[in-house]
């Protein structure tokens, strides 16, 4: 029993290590999550197989070299009349027809270098250009999946101090609600408060401990998200070192959207499906390649008593292969067509997005003062009626209102708080080329 004891002792201690909260900054999150977010790596690994899949074009150009040594034993008379030519010992008694009809068996090992050089081959030119362009594309695509998760992170880490403030508001909500169920038993207990006023104070009590819990689960859920995107374990508990407020970001910069990173992704996508398009076409054309073999020959191995090469060149043109190159050519052009087209709807959803954004901005900003000033006129509404409260000027249902109200007032300060500084981030991140 001693041991099991020790163990949930230990167990309980450890969880209450991992519940501590672990100070973090907003530099911090976003260093992080640009080390080591999934998001990231995965874009990354995405640029790098579309560069292997451009370098794999090089084929166009460059030779493909082969070498192999080769051994057989055979009776079969053409081969072995072959073998023999092929090593330059055949005399004139190998012409007679019984040794060709019927040979001994005959020993050959043969060493061949080969060499294939492509000249011309119009498809696997534009095929090259298609790979570049998608390599190049999905390179502007990583780079926009790292200035997207940049702007998750803010907005996540700005979720955190959200869910700190309202725990903040909700304890002191709490706390003043305690105060006011302590004043509010006395003046029962003295005769001066009925028993269904001292019953709406408990139920204010325990709805504002509900929203309490509430506010403290969403804390938990913001810092999980955060350890997400950090890829880290989410048993940790972050707590932000920086304040909720408003930040002056500055008027974003002007700039166009054909010079987005993932506008220009988009583009140069299209520009690929158009490649493809041209290399089908091309299909159409005669092929000329070079080849060479460089041959050894002998009847022991790895011997080469005769020697021998070939050099050549070969113009190859399929003329026709039933319908599948129409329909290849038909389906790319298809393809390009399509890719045109989202082309354009994605700059025309990113221009409306992005003014979108702006109005987001200036609403947000205009909101800004009037939550203040709505807060600080409930705060003061609040002290009054807590004064007259405790002097019995005051009915119990007016102040709770009054703390109610207070309470809705600052949360909703802090909230638009938080969408102004997302409405600031996402314009820039919109507007970032």
């Amino acid at each position: 029993m001693r041991h099991i004891f020790i163990f949930i002792a230990f167990g309980l201690m450890q969880a209450a290590i991992a519940q501590e909260p672990v100070n973090i900054s907003l530099e911090e999150v976003l260093e992080k999550v640009r080390e080591s977010n999934a998001s990231i790596q995965i874009s990354d690994q995405e640029a790098k197989m579309a560069k292997y899949d451009y370098r794999f074009s090089n084929s166009v150009f460059l030779p493909q070299i082969s070498v192999s040594h080769t051994g057989m034993a055979t009776t079969n008379p053409l081969m072995a009349f072959g073998s023999k030519l092929n090593q330059g010992i055949l005399t004139q008694a190998d012409f007679n027809p019984d040794l060709l009809n019927d040979p001994d068996q005959v020993e050959n090992f043969a060493t061949v270098v080969s060499v294939q050089q492509p000249l011309v081959n119009m498809d696997g030119f534009y095929q090259r250009k298609a790979a570049k362009t998608t390599m190049e594309a999905k390179e502007l695509q990583a780079m926009r999946t790292r200035d997207y998760l940049d702007f998750e992170a803010q907005k996540a880490y700005g979720q955190l101090q959200l869910a700190y403030r309202a725990v903040e508001v909700m304890q002191k909500a709490y706390d003043a609600a305690t105060a006011n169920l302590n004043m509010a038993q006395n003046s029962f207990d003295q005769g001066l408060l009925q028993k269904a006023d001292l019953l709406e104070v408990k139920v204010r009590v325990t709805e504002v401990s509900d929203q309490l819990k509430t506010s403290e689960s969403n804390v938990k859920n913001a810092s999980d998200y955060v350890a997400f995107l950090m890829n880290e374990q989410v048993n940790v508990l972050f707590e932000p070192t920086q304040e909720l407020l408003p930040e002056n970001i500055g008027e974003a910069t002007e700039a166009s959207l054909e010079n987005r990173a993932d506008v220009k992704a988009m583009d140069l996508v299209s520009e690929a499906y158009r490649a493809n398009m041209k290399a089908d076409n091309m299909t159409f054309l005669p092929k000329l390649n070079a080849f060479a073999s460089y041959e050894m020959y002998d009847d022991q191995i790895f011997q080469a008593d005769s020697k021998g090469y070939i050099v050549g060149a070969s113009l190859s043109w399929d003329v026709f292969k039933g319908s599948q190159r129409f329909a290849k050519a038909g389906k790319s052009k298809t393809n390009y067509e399509k890719a045109q087209k989202e082309y354009e709807q994605y700059v025309a959803k990113s221009t409306m997005e992005l003014q979108r954004t702006k109005r987001m901005v200036e609403d947000a900003k205009s909101r800004l003062q009037t939550s203040k000033l709505a807060m600080e006129q409930s705060e003061e509404s609040l002290r009054i009626r807590t004064n007259r409260f405790k002097e019995g000027l005051e009915k119990t249902t007016d102040l709770l209102m009054a703390e109610a109200t207070y309470a809705e007032k600052q949360l909703a300060y802090y909230q638009t708080i938080f969408e102004y500084n997302q409405a600031q981030s996402l314009l820039t991140f919109l507007t970032k080329e």
